[in-house]
């Protein structure tokens, strides 16, 4: 007996044997089940050796309580003691699962089926997994013997005899067995059923793959045909209701709780359709839907496809049928993307709460090592049978012998992968629950990191072995399908395999290149050769290559690098200026694959790609108007005659809207030397400042050239030019049209009919040199809201001017006076203009009821007369609810309202006038972000709309490439082109909120 206070021995060994509670596990050794056997060092030795060892105690317990008798509980005691086998696989499950302890304690008969230990009994297949089931006659009887299957798989597994892919391809095994024995049950019971048709069971997923879990859903197809000696055409009906009858029938058995509880649910839904198709097809209907209507998700799965059971024949026949469409798969439009956002889909549905815990779906987990694997099959098993395995690491084992995948890179994932799904096996074995979340629970951490082998610190050493293996998934499961391409151009350590031809093209087109023999002869003609040029383009290559994938359009990408290459790499600066200034490489990368217009603005000077990199002569700063206009006037003095003259003014606004692209592209993509821009209201501002600024001065080069070529010096009338609209506002878009008014004023002596002659001769000349067809843009004027519009004259004296406002002005043109602002011609008459339209644009009184009414009608008139017809209204930037338009108007209401009493208002910025009256009360700053917020969206979307398709549109793109870069401009990551039509609409339907409230109240 113990003395009090004291330990005993037993205590003591128990403690070093890993018992976490050995006060209990004494009583229990103390009690009479184990009486005999209580000091036998053996059995504490093979208790401390289980992963809990206090479990596998008392399930030890708990079976031998369970024995029918003395007799039959000595033999189980003896045989214990005895064989070391049955010992280690006894105990060894009893420590990993509860729920095979609770099985075991219930059939306590079936502890002998660890008993042997035969060659054959070390890998099972199906055939002695059907022997094991054969007895079963019922629902209940086939559960128990599949449990006693399951145990001897659990045994094996915990004791190291079999490896993880063992265990999952007998799980797989034993499905495929119980999945017969099922259908052999239902067949019985409807044997009319059985004769009238052929029916074959298809696996799919994990089953389908030969690498289950303990618990999963058994994902299956049904196909059906009229049996053999019956007539099709009349029996298809019958046939199929029939096979449907026995189908939902072996369903029921498998997924249905009983007193033995159920063995899995079985899951159809990769059915044709899903659950809204018929549970059995026809073969041919299988063929016509994968023919006309399968996604691409749906071909993925088919890769597992497998005949497990039901009529051999009618299987191996689906199989042949349907396989060759698998491997065409990666020939659809936006194969990878639809991969990609399947994966980020299943990603996207788990609760926050337990993406850090997610073995399988969450970021570095199982799923993404299957995608990966999967997407490379699809890729290149079309001309590869060696890829063509449903399990994952025999096809990452192929892919690596084919040199798809770098050795190192799949022996790494493999080492990860097996890791992974043996902490899943073991998570899941302990209680027979389908679960992927690793524990929380300091307990349950301790049996899984000891049941994987670490004994001497389980908690800490799982969760740092976990961090390592999900990192190297996170950080491999994309490169896999980048690098090896990289490799295809550049040198190779020895024994390293390379991707041939054939497989460099697959792989191109599943990057997203719709030309993959262009893309490669590109990369060809650029790297080939043994000139320091292309030496430097082999170093480049991988890296841009890496770039172009990252856009929504890769071939443009590299056909623009190859003709900016052609044309320039002569020169001795520009390989060396991407070489070696870091920024310039990727500056360029992502302008080239951004959309049409930066480079079809860099193609027609491609010098421009100066302004790329980091040196004296790059910087992709917006230049200041005062410095625009100086170089612009030195080119017009320098030219010979008014068309050279306007050309280099064209060129220099050529130049400079090349660099504001690239400015905003940049901003917008973001780059290792420069992170995305946060403040989106900043890359607007920009835009519009920059654009607005060069507009401003290739007018004023455009007049100077204009007056030299017609008058000398000196123009018999002052003349100068207003800028309206999104012009006068610094708000001007790549797209955007200049809209001005003409003024003048007839110098001392001249008269009115010979001043306003030469004022209509010089906008006549000025708007026609500047859309003269030629290899720079052409700069639309636009001077309809001059007094009378389209039916008032081009071009009005000051006077003129001051008459009709004074006596006719209607109040939409007070109303777009407040946008008026002098930018180029004669400043003098500028400052005059400004002076007499402010006392309109910012009255003493405010605006009147009858004036604001107007207002309202004419944008209530505007939004039903000028939408464009079939154009979706909540997606118009312009002139949609929340659009410009609706922002825009809002504002310019309080600016007439308030404008003469508030200061900061008088302004002819949209975003200046808003924070104005944020800041003077009359708006709340939730209102005023709201608006802001539409605002700047809007604006990035017709920039964006311009920068892709290289020509202006208020809405969005309908073809799908275009759709996606404007999506990658705007934030959003491939496949989130429907993200960023919600976002669109919320920002615009709170915005529109807040303009019900303000401007239609």
């Amino acid at each position: 007996m113990t003395a009090p206070g004291r330990r005993s021995s037993t205590f003591t060994r128990l403690l070093r044997h890993g018992f976490t509670d050995p006060s209990a596990a004494e009583r229990l050794l103390d009690g009479a089940e184990l009486a005999e056997v209580r000091a036998d060092p053996v059995l504490l030795e093979a208790l401390g050796a289980t992963a809990d060892p206090d479990i596998a105690l008392h399930g030890l317990v708990r079976l031998l309580e369970a024995q029918p008798g003395p007799t039959a509980r000595q033999e189980l005691l003896d045989t214990l003691i005895a064989a070391k086998p049955l010992r280690d696989r006894l105990l060894g499950v009893l420590g990993a699962s509860e729920a095979l302890a609770d099985h075991l304690a219930r059939h306590a008969g079936d502890w002998q089926a660890l008993v042997t230990y035969e060659p054959r009994d070390l890998h099972r297949g199906v055939e002695e997994f059907e022997q094991g089931l054969a007895e079963a006659t019922d629902p209940v009887s086939l559960r128990v013997a599949y449990r006693r299957c399951l145990l001897s798989i659990a045994a094996r597994d915990v004791c190291g005899t079999i490896d993880v892919a063992e265990t999952a391809a007998e799980l797989a095994d034993l499905a495929t067995a119980t999945l017969r024995a099922a259908l052999a049950l239902a067949e019985a019971a409807a044997p009319e059923d059985a004769a009238r048709c052929r029916l074959a069971v298809i696996a799919m997923g994990k089953c389908g793959g030969h690498e289950l879990n303990y618990v999963s859903d058994v994902d299956v197809i049904f196909v059906g045909e009229p049996a053999a000696d019956s007539d099709a055409d009349a029996d298809e009906t019958k046939a199929l209701r029939a096979a449907t009858a026995l189908a939902s029938h072996m369903m029921r058995i498998c997924s249905e709780t009983t007193v033995e509880g159920s063995i899995w649910p079985v899951d159809a839904n990769l059915r044709p359709e899903g659950r809204n198709g018929p549970l059995v097809r026809t073969l041919s209907s299988h063929v016509a839907y994968y023919q006309r209507w399968a996604k691409t998700w749906e071909f993925q799965a088919l890769l597992k496809a497998r005949p497990v059971a039901g009529d051999p024949g009618l299987g191996a026949e689906y199989v042949a049928a349907l396989q060759p469409l698998v491997w065409q798969a990666a020939d659809r439009e936006n194969f990878v993307p639809d991969v990609q956002k399947m994966r980020r889909r299943v990603v996207e549905t788990i609760p926050a709460a337990e993406v850090d815990r997610q073995l399988k779906l969450g970021p570095g987990g199982l799923r993404d090592v299957e995608f990966a694997v999967q997407l490379l099959q699809l890729v290149h098993g079309r001309s590869d049978t060696s890829l063509h395995s449903g399990t994952t690491l025999d096809a990452l084992e192929a892919l690596a012998a084919g040199g798809y995948v770098g050795r190192t890179d799949a022996a790494q994932l493999d080492e990860a992968y097996r890791f992974l799904r043996s902490m899943e096996h073991r998570i899941q074995l302990h209680r027979l629950r389908r679960t992927h979340l690793v524990p929380e629970d300091q307990a349950d951490l301790r049996r899984l990191g000891r049941s994987l082998g670490l004994r001497t610190d389980p908690v800490d050493g799982l969760l740092r072995a976990w961090r390592r293996h999900s990192s190297v998934v996170r950080r491999l499961h994309e490169k896999l399908f980048y690098r090896p391409l990289l490799d295809a151009v550049a040198q190779l350590a020895p024994g390293e395999a390379r991707l041939s031809p054939e497989a460099a093209r697959e792989r191109m087109v599943a990057l997203g290149y719709a030309d993959p023999a262009s893309a490669l002869r590109h990369l060809e003609a650029l790297a080939s050769g043994v000139t320091r040029k292309s030496a430097i383009q082999r170093t480049l290559l991988p890296v841009l290559l890496g770039w172009f994938a990252d856009s929504a359009d890769p071939d443009a990408g590299l056909l623009n690098f190859r003709k900016v290459s052609d044309a320039l790499g002569k020169t001795p600066w520009y390989l060396r200026l991407l070489r070696d200034e870091g920024a310039a490489a990727e500056n360029l990368a992502r302008v080239l694959s951004a959309g049409r217009l930066a480079p079809d603005l860099l193609m027609r000077a491609p010098e421009a790609v100066a302004l790329l990199g980091d040196g004296a002569a790059g910087g992709l700063a917006p230049r200041g108007r005062a410095q625009l206009e100086q170089e612009v006037l030195a080119a017009v003095r320098r030219a010979d005659g008014a068309v050279q003259a306007v050309t280099a003014a064209r060129g220099v606004r050529r130049r400079e809207l090349f660099r504001t692209a690239a400015a905003d592209i940049v901003g917008s993509y973001g780059t290792e030397a420069q992170p995305v821009e946060a403040d989106q209201g900043a890359l607007v501002d920009l835009v519009g400042g920059a654009v607005s600024d060069l507009t401003a001065a290739t007018l004023a080069g455009t007049l100077r050239a204009v007056v030299r070529e017609g008058w000398g010096d000196t123009l018999p009338t002052r003349f100068a030019i207003i800028g309206m609209g999104r012009f006068g506002g610094h708000e001007l878009g790549y797209g955007s049209d200049a809209d001005v008014l003409f003024v003048h004023e007839p110098r001392d002596g001249v008269g009115e009919r010979e001043a306003g002659d030469a004022a209509n001769k010089v906008v006549a000349e000025l708007r026609r040199l500047l859309q003269v067809p030629s290899a720079d843009p052409p700069l639309p004027i636009d001077a309809d809201l001059r007094p009378e519009g389209k039916s008032g004259p081009l071009v009005r004296t000051l006077k003129s001017y001051e008459a009709y406002y004074r006596r006719w002005s209607l109040a939409w043109e007070r109303h777009a006076l407040l946008r008026a602002e002098f930018v180029a011609g004669d400043a003098d008459l500028g400052r005059r203009f400004t002076e007499l339209v402010d006392p309109l644009r910012y009255p003493a009184d405010g605006l009147g009821d009858d004036d604001a009414r107007e207002i309202r009608r004419l944008k209530a008139r505007m939004e039903t007369e000028r939408l464009p017809r079939g154009a979706d209204p909540k997606l118009h930037a312009k002139l949609g609810p929340g659009g410009l338009s609706d922002v825009e108007w809002t504002v310019q209401l309080l600016q007439l309202r308030h404008g003469h009493e508030e200061e900061g208002l008088r302004t002819t910025g949209t975003r200046e006038a808003l924070a104005a009256a944020r800041d003077a009360g009359l708006i709340s700053a939730e209102h005023a972000g709201t608006l802001d917020e539409a605002w700047v969206l809007a604006s990035r979307v017709r920039n964006a709309v311009m920068l892709v398709r290289g020509r202006a549109g208020d809405t969005f793109p309908t073809d799908t490439r275009e759709l996606a870069a404007v999506g990658r401009y705007l934030g959003h990551g491939p496949g989130h082109a429907g993200d960023m039509l919600d976002e669109y609409r919320r920002t615009a339907r709170r915005a529109r909120t807040v303009v019900e409230e303000l401007f239609y109240a």
